[in-house]
């Protein structure tokens, strides 16, 4: 019985070595898997906006489900807002009632680096009273594997302010 195990102790301590450097190999690859550079980061930033822009989709498609966006300063609709489907329903929908043609980007510039995107653009719409709506943002995107996870969101809140106050929101 000794004689037997000395033969197969070699092939299973090569067995065993092998085994732990695939799963090493893996662990170490699984994350990379998910990550994406902050080329890919800024693409798909771009993608968003230039599809905004042209009325064939926006920058919100890119939110997770969970991802959190704040509003930063003292406008009406400064907070956090824990989730996608919560910032849509208390902002992006009642803003989107409020014109009558929805506002489009120029973006200014756009920076990626690791797993963040921070974009600068203007905004023209028309607000349902007739009168425009101009402001510039400026977005702050923690991306993870392609999606936005959390947003910082800054604008000029007295134009917004005046908007949320002056128009109501219509279907």
């Amino acid at each position: 019985m000794a004689s037997n195990t000395r033969f197969w102790a070699p092939f299973a301590a090569r067995f065993t070595l092998g085994f732990a450097a695939a799963s090493v190999a893996i662990l170490a690859l699984s994350p990379r898997a998910e990550a994406q550079t902050s080329a890919q980061n800024k693409a798909a930033v771009e993608a968003k906006f230039d599809a905004w822009k042209v009325g064939t989709g926006n920058p919100f498609e890119l939110l997770a489900d969970e991802a959190s966006w704040t509003i930063e300063g003292n406008s009406v609709a400064s907070k956090r807002y824990p989730t996608k489907e919560d910032f849509l329903a208390e902002v992006i929908r009642p803003f989107n009632a409020r014109m009558s043609v929805g506002i489009k980007p120029n973006v200014r510039s756009i920076t990626a680096q690791a797993d963040r995107v921070v974009i600068l653009f203007d905004a023209v719409g028309t607000a349902k009273d007739g009168k425009p709506y101009t402001n510039t943002y400026a977005w702050f995107f923690r991306m993870k594997s392609g999606r936005v996870v959390e947003a910082n969101a800054f604008f000029d809140s007295i134009a917004f302010n005046d908007l949320w106050a002056r128009v109501t929101p219509t279907e």
